[in-house]
């Protein structure tokens, strides 16, 4: 189990980040792709960006490199900042509290597992003819999976009765879009936020934090 310090007084940016360092070097790698999206000549970006999807034809003929490349782009780069602010709200307290390993366990459940079910989706409602063959190559990128499944295992770490007025909140945030006619998107979070439900057993024994000393 990895273990990360307790926060230094002296230092409080660098022991946050040292606290939480996976989602830290994620949202790094977010940055750097984001930084390429913003720059890349006309139409580049728009190559980039089909190419690490995991939509319908890239799971086909690379399914490995499309679930994983999926995972560390967003498709404007303008919302770099937004995602960094829910990083630190929803998956660096997640990461200190169940350690690195079971953060990203859960994480990457939810995205493999709101993708795949999610593009299945997609693929019934083309061959159902609900859907134009164009689907098959929607852009389907982003972190938002991840952070829907960090902000159900999270429900866990808060006390009654707060916990309930905060679960139903996340459920009404994911839930009333799909109800009301949402998209293959709206599908992945509510399964994302079911996984991170789901994820209970990984809770029952959190990591201790150790405290760092320096001489």
């Amino acid at each position: 189990m990895i273990e990360h310090p307790a926060p230094e007084a002296s230092r409080p940016l660098r022991s946050w980040i040292r606290s939480s360092p996976g989602t830290h070097l994620w949202l790094l790698v977010i940055a750097i792709t984001s930084l390429v999206v913003a720059i890349a000549p006309d139409r580049l970006d728009h190559v980039l960006l089909h190419r690490n999807s995991s939509n319908l034809h890239e799971l086909t003929r690379h399914p490995i490199r499309s679930l994983l490349s999926s995972a560390f782009w967003i498709e404007n780069p303008a919302s770099l900042a937004l995602y960094a602010v829910l990083f630190e709200f929803f998956h660096a307290p997640v990461e200190r509290w169940l350690g690195t390993l079971r953060w990203l366990v859960i994480v990457a459940t939810a995205h493999i597992t709101a993708t795949l079910v999610s593009q299945k989706a997609v693929l019934m409602a083309i061959e159902d003819h609900r859907a134009p063959r164009s689907m098959v190559h929607v852009v389907d990128i982003g972190v938002s999976y991840g952070l829907a499944a960090a902000v159900g295992v999270l429900t866990y770490r808060l006390p009654s009765p707060w916990r309930w007025f905060y679960l139903a909140g996340a459920v009404a945030f994911f839930g009333i879009p799909l109800a009301t006619g949402g998209t293959f998107t709206d599908f992945g979070h509510a399964v994302s936020l079911a996984v991170g439900l789901l994820a209970w057993p990984l809770t029952r024994h959190p990591q201790p934090t150790t405290v760092s000393r320096e001489t």
